[in-house]
């Protein structure tokens, strides 16, 4: 009889996909509601978005039971600051404070891969985006999860960045209007759908501006 050996991970990969797009005064995050395991799905209406402040919103997919603490960690860590400085945190120090978060975590990582996003102290709209150890960059858009390299050719197409390496610096937003970002989140995960089997059900879109947070629900194909 052969020797077999019993394996057991830590980790699970959920699956899902995340996008965000800053514009010159709002942010649009969007992910899909599809939870699975292998080829199984677990549940077709599961959000992948919270709100940790009022002008910061983050998307994530990767093992949703460890999404799930990190959210729980950051929220409590957001009360603490309230208490301490009477006010919200800012969508930057809530994006340093997430690095933060996960790189204390680097020999054991939260299995997560987060995009960021919100509003900065001008007013305009910023997107950070995440590794499983914390590294982080502010971009004009971002996308994580199992369809991001579907997703990602076709923004850098639509909407490529200024370089980093350009003097003086440009600002990391997108030249599209806020309507035109939702069309466009919506026709990215309109055609992963087709071809990334952990990514659909339905669409959750969050666009936060001056006016608040709002929230919008797209279909996706269910098989």
């Amino acid at each position: 009889m052969p020797i077999q050996q019993a394996n057991w991970s830590p980790y699970d990969n959920n699956g899902g996909t995340c996008v965000a797009i800053a514009g010159s005064d709002y942010c649009v995050i969007a992910a899909d509601t599809r939870m699975s395991t292998g080829y199984s799905i677990l549940t077709r209406d599961y959000s992948k978005i919270i709100q940790l402040a009022e002008k910061s919103v983050m998307a994530s997919s990767g093992f949703q039971a460890d999404v799930r603490a990190l959210q729980k960690v950051l929220e409590a860590r957001h009360l603490t600051y309230q208490h301490q400085h009477n006010k919200q945190m800012s969508c930057p120090a809530m994006a340093q404070l997430l690095s933060n978060t996960l790189y204390y975590k680097r020999f054991f990582p939260y299995y997560s891969f987060n995009v960021l996003g919100g509003l900065d102290n001008e007013g305009k709209g910023c997107v950070f985006t995440y590794d499983a150890v914390g590294s982080y960059e502010r971009v004009g858009y971002s996308s994580q999860g199992s369809g991001s390299t579907l997703i990602m050719p076709f923004l850098d197409n639509q909407l490529k960045s200024p370089s980093p390496l350009l003097l003086p610096a440009k600002d990391a937003v997108t030249p599209l209007s806020e309507s035109e970002a939702v069309d466009l989140v919506k026709t990215c995960f309109a055609s992963a759908t087709e071809r990334d089997i952990y990514t659909g059900d339905k669409l959750e879109i969050l666009v936060l501006n001056a006016t608040g947070v709002h929230r919008e629900y797209m279909e996706l194909r269910k098989d």
